[in-house]
């Protein structure tokens, strides 16, 4: 009998109480492995975790990973029981497919030997219903039993800051310094009606870490300010596990909690009230509204994280962007440096100009990199495609008498200056590609000289303007204490 070679896999979950333990598992892979004349490469475990989701299980993950790959590691896969593979039929039939059709890889549970006709695969897939179906049972207990748990006061989850566990199963405790830190946060939120953001930075400014150790942010502020905890009460199943989607507040479980309580009732309802009467819910916006051709290029001077653009609206109606540190959002810097897009548009065109009226220009050289290069002919191209689209329906608009003859002429000769100016960009271009021995410094304003057309023209979108300047600016910083703006250039080689 010719040697096999076999990866081996092992599986215990927290709430199974019939398996048995990983090295009894191991034992049995191992007996049959050598009465079968199989060497087994590698045992990967996942232990205390459910069979429901296989991207859940890392060592699973990484067994799929080396088991794909093209040196054809292992001819088979050894478990205890189909059942320590997946107890999601779904994923189980994928993933020996996968192995099988693919990789030429076997699944073989060695505690239910099978044929390799079609009645073994029936009754391996008879099998893998049941373990589903005791796995869904079983996923029920567990809920009703924390249910229960839940409305008899038991804290289940992982304590908050302000909270340990001494011992299993006994509500957590106190801990006096950590509970110093939410009485500040719920003070600060309540009393002195600071926001989030300023609260966060206060206890970063003090060098106070959350429950994870990290700094503050604002919606961690906000975690603690939400969570009915604080004042002795429990709240349970308010997220959905798979997807952390908040849930409808008539499934959630409220009640009396057994650990003690760090404020006050009143306190933590006079929060809630403040944090209703002022939270407005902002639903995701398409890029459209808020995209802006600056955006991802302009840093902040304090920290260096992105400013981001929220969009503004002026007393006229007109719309614009305001840039602001992202850091500063989530308390992380000091300052908001932040500048309307109104000013900052005028300001990077005309440092832009300069440089082209100078042909004085500072950058960095790079080595080329094709995934990074913007196709400023195919914009181009683009756009020309887009007039021979207008000039059909400036057309029928004379055809059918909506436009006269004047105004048919004037149409068209606005658009035969735009595709002239286009042409001639797309000669410039192609020329450019064409120079290998030019100098570098020429190439460069060459480059600047194309990019700020194409940000002067209404021929193009936001988006394809901010692709075309991501081609030569890395960043742009400016400094509004000392009133003054660096753009970063550069130039692929």
């Amino acid at each position: 009998m010719s040697v096999k070679y076999a990866y081996g896999y092992i599986r215990v979950s927290t709430h199974d109480q019939e398996e048995i333990s990983p090295d009894s598992q191991e034992h049995l892979l191992r007996d049959y492995a050598a009465r079968n004349n199989i060497v087994i490469l590698k045992i990967f475990t996942d232990l205390g975790i459910s069979g429901r989701k296989a991207n859940k299980r890392p060592g699973f993950q990484e067994m799929i990973g080396l088991a794909k790959g093209d040196d054809h590691p292992v001819d088979q896969i050894l478990v205890w029981k189909f059942s320590r593979f997946a107890r999601n039929q779904e994923e189980s039939i994928v993933y020996k497919s996968l192995l099988k059709k693919q990789h030429n890889v076997d699944v073989v549970s060695v505690s239910e030997p099978l044929s390799d006709d079609p009645f073994g695969s029936l009754i391996e897939r008879i099998i893998e219903w049941m373990d589903e179906y005791y796995s869904i049972r079983l996923s029920g207990e567990v809920y009703r039993g924390m249910k229960e748990n839940a409305l008899r006061g038991a804290y289940q989850a992982r304590p908050p800051l302000g909270y340990k566990v001494v011992e299993h199963g006994k509500p957590p405790v106190i801990v006096p310094e950590e509970a110093k830190i939410v009485r500040t946060i719920f003070e600060k939120y309540t009393n002195e009606s600071m926001s989030f953001f300023d609260i966060a930075r206060y206890l970063n400014s003090l060098g106070l870490k959350t429950s994870h150790g990290k700094s503050f942010e604002r919606r961690s502020v906000e975690y603690i300010i939400q969570n009915p905890s604080y004042c002795g009460m429990i709240r349970w199943n308010r997220t959905e596990n798979s997807t952390n989607r908040i849930k409808d507040k008539d499934e959630w479980i409220v009640t009396e909690g057994q650990q003690p309580a760090i404020i006050s009732k009143e306190l933590f309802e006079s929060a809630q009230k403040r944090f209703k009467a002022t939270y407005k819910p902002v639903g995701k916006r398409p890029s459209s509204t808020y995209k802006h051709w600056l955006s991802g290029l302009l840093k902040c001077p304090d920290c260096g994280r992105t400013l981001t653009s929220t969009t503004m609206k002026r007393v006229n109606g007109e719309k614009y962007s305001y840039f602001s540190c992202y850091g500063y959002s989530k308390g992380k810097c000091k300052k908001p440096n932040g500048i309307s897009s109104l000013v900052l548009e005028k300001e990077v065109l005309a440092c832009i100009k300069e440089i082209l009226d100078t042909k004085d220009i500072v950058y960095e050289l790079r080595e080329y990199q094709p995934t990074d290069q913007f196709d400023e002919r195919k914009a181009i191209t683009e756009q020309l495609e887009s007039l021979t689209g207008k000039e059909e329906r400036i057309k029928a608009s004379y055809r059918e008498g909506i436009d006269t003859l004047e105004e048919y002429k004037t149409n068209k000769a606005i658009i035969q200056k735009e595709r002239e100016s286009l042409e001639q960009q797309l000669k410039d271009l192609k020329k450019a590609a064409h120079k290998s021995d030019q100098d570098p410094a020429d190439a460069m304003l060459q480059k600047v000289r194309s990019v700020y057309d194409i940000l002067i023209s209404n021929n193009y979108t936001y988006v394809q303007k901010n692709e075309a300047l991501k081609q030569i600016i890395d960043k742009i910083i400016y400094d509004r204490k000392n009133d003054s703006l660096k753009i970063y250039f550069f130039l692929y080689r």
